[in-house]
């Protein structure tokens, strides 16, 4: 008998090694955090703070003279800075040391990473709590520096923050996208730019510059190379132009809505002219900023955090000297549908709080996150590039309002195609929108991009798109990113779809050993009946 409860031991340990086998597999709910009545400068605090910079020196250094400001302000707490270059790196990095305890204590991330973060025990820190404490919450009475409250973060940032109901972090830098017009061959071709180009003027523009000579040279730059229109982010261009049409993308709850015919109409239209040779992307020709310019492209869409890339005066130009081409450049909002009614994506940095046993510790990593959001870290991270500041505090500060008035003072600091890619995203505020966020909601983000690369590709490769094409790419785009087990909310409760035949081959296996534990332990008795009698 000894032997067969060690048995149904081993196997009732096994079973409770596997909960999520028999339970709900998507977000779990996160503890909510209690704020010390009382902040212990008694003790010694040492901090991680994982950042991303691009290769900029001036970010970095802005960075440490945060830290050593906040440092001067709280001796007791010591941060140290690890800079990252891509945000990619950043999520693999947090997910690697979920599983091992050491996640940082303070990252640059975005709401689509959390909210897989979201996915562990407790690693995410809520902060309602913390945003409402009369000490130490926003514009908190025991700060040693001046904080935003609540109502001073611009509320469209400060949603973006929001998964599942609950705030998970803090805004720390916002951008939008922008389109880069090389003004000086729009006219040349006979055509003038309006406030907001609309994608019908994008397409016509783009299929004029793409005609050449009967020597192969194109007519518009009489170079071999013209790429019209060369868009960087193909996830945001499909996800703002199916917002812009009212098409389906996914619903708040993570249904994916994204294969649809008006995604269907927009994949045929880029392959048109990606065939004409209007257009191509970043992936597949390289660097917008270079190709414009060198003078080998019209329309250039990125980022307006990018605009320090753009135009032959730019600060941060990425190509030798002599390509330089000169031109006029123009900065617009993205080609919409309907310019009566803009439409644009709102992104950018947050900063993630990540739970820790002390909570000493977290209210240390709390003070430091709201340090980043003082006008002297926004003000002076914001004129590094074409981000704007995410509190109402720093954007209408006297020192932030002088910045927006000095543009094209000269190509560094006030560098004007910077600062008017961050004046277009101020005026324009109330015409971004963000995309749902669930855990999944990065990997569809991915998945609206690669239908655009994937058609591109394929027409460059002469190969035909038509229907049973695109068919044949939502199924495999389908598979490739996991799409068709992404969650369903109902009801308020998370229905996951089948488990996977793993856990189905456990879940059979433990039912089988349990029937013969059971029977074995019957024959057993009964054995023992016999020979009492």
């Amino acid at each position: 008998m000894k032997r067969i409860r060690n048995i149904c031991a081993f196997f009732l340990i096994l079973a409770m090694c596997f909960p999520s086998l028999t339970g709900c597999h998507g977000k779990r709910e996160q503890a909510a955090f209690t704020v010390p009545k009382e902040f212990d400068t008694s003790r010694q605090y040492e901090l991680t703070f994982w950042a991303k910079n691009d290769t900029n020196k001036t970010q970095t250094d802005i960075y440490k003279e945060a830290i050593r400001d906040f440092e001067n302000l709280y001796p007791n707490i010591t941060v140290n800075l690890r800079l990252y270059t891509d945000y990619g790196d950043i999520y693999n990095d947090v997910i690697t040391n979920i599983s091992t305890g050491t996640t940082p204590n303070v990252c640059i991330t975005y709401p689509d990473h959390i909210a897989t973060y979201l996915t562990g025990d407790n690693v995410v820190v809520p902060l309602e709590e913390l945003f409402d404490d009369e000490t130490y919450g926003l514009g908190g009475s025991a700060l040693l520096f001046q904080s935003p409250d609540q109502s001073q973060i611009v509320p469209q940032f400060l949603e973006e923050c929001s998964i599942g109901g609950h705030y998970y972090a803090l805004p720390f830098m916002r951008s939008t996208e922008a389109c880069y017009i090389n003004k000086t061959y729009v006219e040349a071709l006979g055509y003038t730019i309006p406030d907001i180009v609309t994608w019908d003027f994008i397409w016509e523009v783009s299929q004029a510059a793409a005609e050449k000579n009967p020597d192969g040279t194109f007519k518009l730059n009489g170079q071999e190379v013209m790429i019209p229109f060369i868009y960087k982010s193909t996830d945001n261009m499909m996800i703002q132009m199916l917002r812009q049409k009212n098409a389906g993308y996914s619903t708040n709850t993570g249904e994916v809505e994204i294969f649809n015919d008006t995604t269907k109409e927009i994949l045929y239209t880029i392959a048109d002219y990606t065939e004409n040779g209007a257009f191509s992307t970043f992936k597949i020709s390289g660097y917008p900023a270079n190709f414009l310019n060198a003078g080998q492209c019209v329309f250039a869409i990125d980022s307006t955090a990018g605009a320090t890339w753009m135009g032959s005066e730019a600060p941060l130009v990425d190509i030798a000297e002599e390509a330089l081409v000169d031109f006029e450049i123009a900065v617009r909002p993205v080609p919409q549908y309907d310019p009566e009614h803009p439409q644009m994506i709102s992104q950018g940095p947050s900063l993630c709080i990540f739970n820790k046993e002390d909570p000493q510790e977290v209210l240390a990593s709390w003070l430091f996150a709201q340090y980043l959001l003082s006008n002297k870290v926004q003000i002076a991270y914001s004129s590094t590039e074409g981000y704007v500041p995410v509190t109402l505090l720093a954007q209408n500060s006297p020192e932030y309002q002088d910045y927006l008035s000095r543009a094209g003072e000269d190509n560094n600091t006030y560098y004007d195609v910077k600062i008017q890619a961050s004046q277009l995203l101020l005026d324009h505020a109330e015409d971004t929108f963000v995309t749902p966020v669930f855990n999944g909601s990065a990997s569809l983000r991915s998945a609206a991009g690669q239908l655009i690369e994937e058609v591109t590709k394929s027409v460059r490769r002469k190969k035909e798109v038509d229907e049973a094409y695109i068919e044949s790419l939502f199924r495999d785009v389908t598979s490739l990113y996991h799409l068709d087990q992404q969650e369903t909310m109902t009801e308020g409760k998370t229905d996951l779809g089948p488990l996977p035949a793993t856990a189905k081959v456990l879940l059979g296996t433990l039912a089988v050993i349990w029937v013969f534990i059971f029977a074995y332990l019957a024959v057993s008795k009964m054995k023992n009946r016999k020979k009492s009698h």
